[in-house]
């Protein structure tokens, strides 16, 4: 599986990458494609959390999503596609909505790294606030929505994202609770597109790149 791999990273890196333990929250757009980059990179130790089912209105955008899946359980997609690029992968999934009321159970495990991929300001403040808590490294997403241009999705810190209401408002939120700003995000410095919808809309390149960043993230922080 990975002799193209090893042409351009060596074995001590790979052997790493096996050993890293993942908590992967929300496995839409972002969440979707981060999966299926980490475990074709070698990443075999998972932790996925989704309360949702696959909609219609998911195929335009998330990979995981097919005529086959939709009405199904989003994180057992999750799970039976990343067995199917790596059987021997640990995949543990929990179809639930993370709140105060769970996060600490779920935190009983200790984890490498957290990818924050979902999009309600509560839950990302409060696994922002377990990652400092626990010393346990992690990369959120902003806001991917109502964008068009993938070039523009970047890495950077919280502190120094624009154009991003989310990013705002995890800044506002975050400085409430006299918690740092200066965490690893992935974002878009594009502009967002006006609309007249209060949901926002979505195509797939935008969360696509943003999925492919956060894989890059983790790969290029175990490489150093």
């Amino acid at each position: 599986m990975f002799e193209r791999t090893l042409k351009i990273i060596d074995e001590h890196l790979l052997g790493k990458i096996k050993k890293q333990n993942i908590l992967l929250v929300g496995v839409g757009g972002v969440g979707g494609f981060a999966l299926e980059s980490l475990v074709r990179l070698g990443f075999s130790s998972f932790t996925i959390i989704d309360a949702d089912l696959f909609e219609e209105s998911n195929l335009n955008r998330q990979v995981l999503c097919t005529k086959e899946t939709i009405g199904h359980s989003k994180v057992e997609e999750a799970k039976k596609r990343a067995l199917s690029i790596n059987p021997n992968a640990q995949i543990e999934i929990k179809p639930i909505f993370l709140n105060q009321d769970n996060i600490n159970e779920i935190f009983e495990t200790s984890y490498d790294y957290i990818i924050d991929a979902c999009d309600t300001v509560t839950t990302k403040y409060l696994l922002i606030k377990k990652a400092i808590e626990s010393n346990t490294k992690i990369i959120s997403c902003m806001g991917t929505g109502n964008r068009l241009n993938p070039s523009k999705v970047t890495i950077t810190t919280l502190q120094k994202t624009y154009n991003d209401p989310l990013a705002k408002a995890m800044r506002e939120i975050l400085r409430k609770n006299e918690i740092s700003v200066n965490i690893p995000v992935v974002w878009s410095s594009e502009n967002p597109i006006k609309t007249k919808e209060k949901a926002p809309g979505s195509i797939v390149l935008v969360p696509a790149a943003a999925g492919l960043q956060i894989a890059y993230f983790i790969l290029m922080d175990l490489k150093l």
